[in-house]
């Protein structure tokens, strides 16, 4: 059964709380999800390891303790905003997604009111797809993507307003 006093909100992405996405573990299949270790993501300059993205980009999810609980990145496109979404391991799984999608698709609909919002997903990944259409999202396209481990098929994903 769901907390119901469990809340989450969006925040800024603070440099600890990439640190401590970067040291996230997620058991396979999922680990595809995992981050590189933080001291190589700031050297590179890559993804929240590059602070003006991390500052434009990307937002902190955070429970009402203000605990960390996961990430989102609000990718702006053309007529887009693509959501990149991470929810810290220990909570995945247990029936959160929905607050927490809830929060993340509120926040990009302050930020890009008249764009439309949009994700991909890895097609294995049932527990996410289930998760986006409880929320209003539904699979438009489906193709081959790059990933770390080679060519895998992904759903877009988009958000019905």
């Amino acid at each position: 059964m769901i907390n119901p006093s469990v809340t989450f909100h969006v925040a800024p992405m603070e440099t600890s709380h990439a640190e401590e996405i970067c040291n996230w573990d997620y058991t396979p299949p999922y680990n595809i999800y995992g981050w590189m270790p933080w001291g190589q993501m700031q050297a590179l300059e890559i993804e929240f390891g590059d602070p003006q993205l991390r500052n434009e980009q990307y937002v902190s999810i955070l429970n009402g303790q203000g605990a960390l609980c996961g990430f989102a990145q609000l990718f702006p496109m053309e007529g887009v905003v693509r959501l990149g979404i991470g929810m810290h391991p220990d909570l995945c799984g247990q029936g959160l997604g929905k607050l927490f999608m809830d929060a993340i698709v509120k926040a990009a609909l302050i930020r890009y009111p008249e764009r439309e919002i949009d994700l991909e997903v890895l097609t294995w990944n049932q527990r996410a797809i289930r998760t986006y259409q409880k929320c209003g999202f539904t699979i438009t396209d489906t193709y081959e993507r790059l990933t770390p481990t080679g060519n895998k098929p992904f759903y877009c994903m988009v958000y019905d307003k």
